[in-house]
Order: structure tokens, then C-alpha cells, then sequence
């Protein structure tokens, strides 16, 4: 049995409520795992980590946002403004799980078809 090798992890930021990793994924992508909450007091550090992924890294994001507990509209605003970036950068991101409440969000606001 063959097995492919992605580069370790690339790191973790945490702040008070929420973890962002962000590690090598399959050929091509970038896996960004969010941990915890998602308010107005962090979206933005969620939203410089995704913005600097996308531009450093020039590969499409994969969200795992399975383990969110609560995301408020900052971090829906966070989430489309780096969907518009990939899109102007050529590439993209999508969220590849994501907890009930942030697939509730997703289908209340109509976003879920723009981000998944």
C-alpha cells in the first residue's frame, strides 16, 4: 500500500475561544481547522490567517469548520470577503465540514452555495 506525505503541520494560532490550524493538504490545497468560537471579537484574525493562507501559499482552502460551537454574522463577513479574495486571486475556498450551527447560518443567509 502506497501512502502520500503532506508537509506537517504549519502551525497553530489561539487566541481565547478559538484555535486556527492550518496545515498542507492534499496536492494543491491548504486545510485550515477552526476550533471554538467565531465572534466579532476574533473573525478578523480568522480572517488575516485565511487572507495570508491564500496569498502565501497560492492553493485553494479547505475549511474545517466541524468543531465551531457558535459563528455570529463577523464571521460570516470574514468567510465571504476571503471567498472573494481566492476568487480574485484565481482560486478558492470552500468549507469542507462545518458544525450544525455554522451550516444553520449558512442556510439562513443563502450563503451556504457560494462557500461549499
Amino acid at each position: 500500500m502506497t501512502g502520500i506525505m503532506y508537509e506537517t503541520d504549519l502551525g497553530t494560532t489561539t487566541v481565547e475561544d478559538l484555535a486556527i490550524g492550518v496545515e498542507a493538504g492534499p496536492p494543491g490545497t491548504m486545510r485550515i481547522r477552526v476550533r471554538g468560537e467565531i465572534d466579532f471579537d476574533n473573525a478578523s484574525l480568522l480572517r488575516d490567517i485565511l487572507l495570508t493562507a491564500l496569498s502565501a501559499h497560492r492553493r485553494t482552502l479547505l475549511l474545517d469548520l466541524e468543531q465551531i460551537s457558535f459563528c455570529d454574522c463577523a464571521g460570516l463577513n470574514a468567510l465571504l470577503t476571503c471567498r472573494a479574495a481566492a476568487l480574485r486571486a484565481g482560486r478558492s475556498l470552500r468549507i469542507t465540514a462545518a458544525s450544525p450551527c455554522v451550516w444553520r447560518l449558512l442556510q439562513l443567509t443563502g450563503c451556504g452555495y457560494f462557500l461549499t
